[in-house]
This record gives C-alpha cells, structure tokens and sequence, in this order.
C-alpha cells in the first residue's frame, strides 16, 4: 500500500522518548497524515531490565499484528536510537528512517539529567519534574518569548508522566547503537533541534555525519518540538516522506566520530 503523495512509503511506525507516548510526542503528525499514512505506535516498555534487541523485536510484532510489511521508522529523542537498531537489526522491514532529537548514546550530561529524572519521579514531586524537563528540554527562544504565567500554566497541565517512566530512563542510560549507523542503508533524515540543552546539536549533527547518505533539517527549538514548532516538524517530516526515492541509497558510506 502506498501513501497519497507520498512516494514508496508504506507505512510510518512512532518510536516516541522517555516519559512519553506515540500521542503525546506523535500526536501533531499523526493529526497531520494519519490519514494518508498508515501509522503503528511503538509504545516503550513499562518493565526495566528489557534488552534492546528485545525492545525493538516487541516493536516488529506490533507492526506484525498491525499488518504492516515495511515501515519508514520515525524515532524521536531515545526512539532514534531505537529505531536505528531496529534498522541494523531488521534491515528488510524499514524502507527509510526519521530520527528527531537523536543520541547515539547517553553522555555524561545526559545521565545527570536521566538521575535527576528518576529521582523527582520516585519522589512524586511532579511540578518540580515537570520544572526541570522544562529547564533541560525547552529551548531559550521558546522560553525567552513565552509570558511567565503561561509558562506556569502549561508546566501546572503538563500530562501526569507514565507508570513506565523509570523503565524509559533505565533503557536510555545504557544504550549505545554507535556501531550500527555507519550499517545502516536506507533513506535517512536526522532533524536537529538547534537549541536542544539536553542532546547538544554538535552531538546530533555528528550522529547524521555518521549515518551514510543521511540528509539533514534543523528547527529552532529545544528537545521538545511537539511542544516548540509541531507544525515545522511535521513539515520537516511530512517534506521527506513524500520525497523518498524509489530505493535505497546507493552512495559510499561514511563514518563520522559519534561519541
């Protein structure tokens, strides 16, 4: 089944991040072209202790009892590695791959923010989490030109965050998919979150250097585009899936250094 407009693209599956859902970080794109695209929500596991592996073949059976044969792959935050590996690992299901915000692996930064994370959740204190996910995930322009008040009011009706929240931040602290990017061959587009505090851009552009053939955008935001510019995401992502090519990429590889 082909998409309306949107060249070979059979179907698109969601990889959202951690301390989210396929609607609270998808929910933009799928109002966008969910009904031009059929679209398969990889939700992420609520049990710790999950292999990756494990984590991205649970995403090919809900794809399997979805009906769905190949899929372009649209990973954002720790979904991009996610779906990277699930590329690597299933190399004949995913026909193209969108990675938002991506990390090839958790930094330093990154862990001293997945600690803290976990420990304001463990602790209930919600509006203190929800403060500091502002503070590591917004953008200063978003901030600068958001009224105080609006801003607490968005922060005082942010969703309550899941129960799967401390498996989110388990999972994200120990994967590393650095190997499996210079393997992967398939249409690629890494959309760059300029202003991102928590996956800092240099990091990000280094993982598209990595990924071969990979074309690029960059949007003006900080870590959370569905809340920053959902409409200039979704036209990213919209732009390149109706651009894909009939095939893959056929150019040399390359290798960038993803630390």
């Amino acid at each position: 089944m082909t998409g309306r407009g949107f060249g070979v693209v059979a179907g698109l599956l969601l990889i959202h991040g951690a301390g989210g859902s396929a609607e609270t970080h998808f929910g933009a794109l799928t109002r966008r072209i969910g009904d031009r695209i059929p679209c398969v929500r990889g939700e992420l596991p609520v049990r710790e202790g999950l292999g990756v592996d494990e984590v991205v073949d649970g995403f090919v059976a809900a794809a399997d009892a979805a009906g769905a044969g190949t899929l372009t792959v649209c990973g954002y935050s720790m979904g991009a590695p996610l779906a990277v590996r699930l590329a690597a690992r299933h190399p004949e299901r995913v026909d193209g791959l969108v990675l938002t915000a991506p990390f090839a692996r958790p930094d330093h930064r990154m862990r001293l923010g997945l600690s803290l994370w976990r420990g304001l959740y463990e602790s209930g204190r919600h509006r203190l989490l929800a403060e500091h996910l502002a503070l590591t995930g917004l953008g200063e322009t978003f901030l600068e030109r958001t009224d105080p008040a609006r801003l607490r009011a968005m922060l005082m009706l942010a969703p309550a965050p899941p129960a799967g929240t401390p498996a989110h931040l388990e999972l994200a602290g120990r994967i590393d998919v650095r190997e499996d990017l210079g393997r992967l061959a398939v249409p690629a587009l890494v959309v760059v979150t300029a202003e991102d505090p928590l996956v800092s851009p240099a990091r990000q552009r280094a993982l598209a250097a990595a990924v071969p053939d990979a074309s690029t955008a960059e949007l003006a935001t900080g870590h959370l585009p569905f809340w920053e510019d959902p409409e200039g995401w979704a036209d990213a992502v919209e732009g390149f899936l109706t651009a894909m090519p009939d095939g893959v990429p056929t150019g040399g590889r390359r290798t960038g250094d993803v630390r």
